[in-house]
């Protein structure tokens, strides 16, 4: 087992970092894996200490575990949420889409069901972590069933005059 030593303090005064909110990565339903509240202190515990060795054995879970799921499908939102909390700046420059929770490669329906993380963050230490509905996914997904059942509509002929 590699042991580390206890990280020194930086020599230059930490700059408040916001982290944003972000989806959780779909994963199996194993309670000794990445939960979705193991994702996100994971994520607090990486703007507090800024190691990812450090954040991982704060969680229980292995530095190797935390890149495997940085680097699976559906991890994009995930992915920016890390970059944040180590302070980098995103690949693309945009601000809007840096901000925006509609950037991302999941389903709206699953995007709906498990709404956004927040990092709740006090003077530089993960506080906890809290769930936020996401209210554009959710309307995205109505638009689309709503699309679906009109295409479904369409090709049943309509419905008859009694149903209407």
């Amino acid at each position: 087992m590699k042991r580390y030593p206890p990280p020194l303090p930086p020599p230059f005064p930490i700059r408040r970092r916001r982290i944003p909110a972000f989806h959780p990565v779909p994963v199996s339903g194993r309670k000794d894996g990445w939960t979705h509240e193991r994702q996100a202190a994971f994520i607090g515990y990486l703007a507090e200490t800024r190691s990812v060795a450090a954040a991982a054995q704060a969680v229980s879970m292995a530095r190797e575990g935390a890149y495997r799921l940085r680097a699976r499908e559906g991890a994009a939102s995930f992915a920016r949420a890390w970059d944040a909390a180590l302070g980098k700046r995103p690949k693309s420059c945009d601000p809007a889409q840096e901000a925006s929770p509609k950037v991302t490669d999941l389903p709206a329906r699953y995007r709906a069901e498990h709404g956004l993380i927040v990092t709740i963050m006090y003077r530089g230490r993960y506080v906890k972590s809290a769930r936020r509905p996401d209210n554009s996914a959710l309307l995205q997904h109505l638009a689309q069933l709503d699309r679906a059942l009109r295409m479904a509509d369409a090709e049943d002929g309509g419905w008859d005059e009694g149903h209407r």
